[in-house]
């Protein structure tokens, strides 16, 4: 059983070192002090545990359990607003109960998914971008470039020779940029015994539309549709009430400390779910239960990672951050301007989010799809009315 116990350890270090950074630096952006995204990491880590282990061993298939990091991007392009921390958790429990009513009321699930798949993915591809330019404006700052640079290069060297290994690498290249750079004295202010600290949720409906939703959409249809997909590809029916409202309430429930969500892994559930996690197709389940339980100590951990993310300059860590997503970023854009019917509708839903536009104190990422929806119906009407005009001339 050795070997999907390594690939459940493989999976929770690769998806833990990837992005915790861009999770701290996504609560802060919205308000958290350095204890609360101390918490939320934490909460965070001890969700995706819980959620995992059950499903592991009351499924006995590989469900992997991740952080939303199309989330977390959401949450770091509302930096700069005004969101209080309160709001944004208040958005995020919203966003937990939504995904535990489409486990629980399939139709609502089948709404969202059905959303046009060129204005989701469009509306990620504008979140995404602004971070995706992080690492060149890292390396444009003649102060930091000696310190992004080598992460860069790190990243691309790797990616061409091991791609799952390039962000956890490059990762490691950042925490040793931000020693060089800030020496040791981040160690002092570690709290080696990290809290969870209760954050009193408001509601602000404005702050629902403008990161709630927008979270929402992405953690389905960036994150739990691509999970299941990948379970199916390896022969594993996808359990989706368990999964949806296991995450969704594990959502929820973490939200009161701070985190933003979890949902279904693609890329860890591709590492545990397939041949190379055990030959047996019915022994893979064990890796999901590693993974689970590591995240255990990982979370445990979220103090040191906190002193760290906090002792780097913001554009640094941004710039690690901007690497873990350009796959993301990538696949948005290919999903975004495939159909070439629905082009026109998806760049200007890319433009819109990508602005970072708040109207009535509503961020980018819910204009974005509403004028896209605008966009992509007013094109398909004029249209069906030339092909109608052009049937009555025949």
């Amino acid at each position: 059983m050795l070997q999907p116990i390594l690939a459940g350890f493989v999976a929770a270090i690769s998806g833990f070192a990837s992005s915790f950074a861009l999770v701290i630096a996504a609560l802060v952006a919205v308000g958290a002090t350095e204890a609360q995204a101390e918490s939320g990491l934490l909460a965070l880590c001890l969700a995706i545990a819980v959620v995992s282990t059950v499903g592991a061993l009351w499924l006995r298939i590989p469900l992997a359990i991740a952080w939303s990091t199309p989330g977390a991007a959401v949450l770091l392009a509302a930096a700069g607003s005004g969101i209080t921390f309160s709001d944004a958790v208040g958005a995020f429990i919203v966003s937990g109960v939504l995904i535990a009513l489409c486990g629980l009321w399939p139709a609502l699930g089948r709404a969202i998914t059905s959303i046009p798949k060129p204005l989701a993915s469009a509306m990620l591809a504008g979140v995404l971008f602004p971070i995706c330019t992080a690492p060149f404006l890292a390396i444009a700052d003649p102060d930091l470039a000696l310190y992004a640079l080598p992460i860069l290069v790190v990243w691309l060297v790797l990616f061409r020779l091991a791609p799952r290994w390039a962000v956890p690498a490059a990762m490691v290249v950042a925490v040793i940029s931000i020693v060089v750079y800030a020496g040791t004295d981040w160690l002092t202010a570690a709290d080696i015994a990290p809290q969870l600290a209760v954050v009193a949720p408001t509601f602000n409906p404005a702050i629902i539309l403008s990161l709630g939703l927008p979270l929402f959409i992405v953690t389905m249809a960036g994150q739990n549709v691509p999970g299941f997909t990948v379970l199916s590809a390896n022969g594993y029916p996808p359990p989706p009430r368990f999964a949806l409202v296991g995450t969704g309430l594990g959502s929820a429930a973490g939200a009161v400390f701070g985190a933003h969500s979890i949902n279904l892994g693609a890329i860890t559930a591709a590492i545990m779910s397939g041949e190379e996690s055990h030959p047996d197709r019915a022994k893979r389940w064990v890796a999901t239960l590693t993974n689970g339980l590591l995240y255990i100590p990982l979370g445990l951990a979220s103090g040191v990672a906190v002193a760290l993310v906090s002792a780097a300059p913001s554009i640094l860590i941004t710039a690690v951050a901007g690497l873990a997503v350009i796959g993301a970023l990538i696949s948005s854009m290919v999903n975004a301007l495939e159909d070439a019917k629905h082009r026109v509708a998806a760049i200007v839903t890319f433009l819109v989010v990508a602005s970072g536009i708040a109207i009535y104190n509503i961020g980018s990422a819910f204009w974005g799809l509403l004028i896209g929806g605008v966009v992509m119906a007013w094109l398909g009407w004029t249209r069906r009315s030339r092909t109608d005009a052009a049937s009555d001339a025949d």
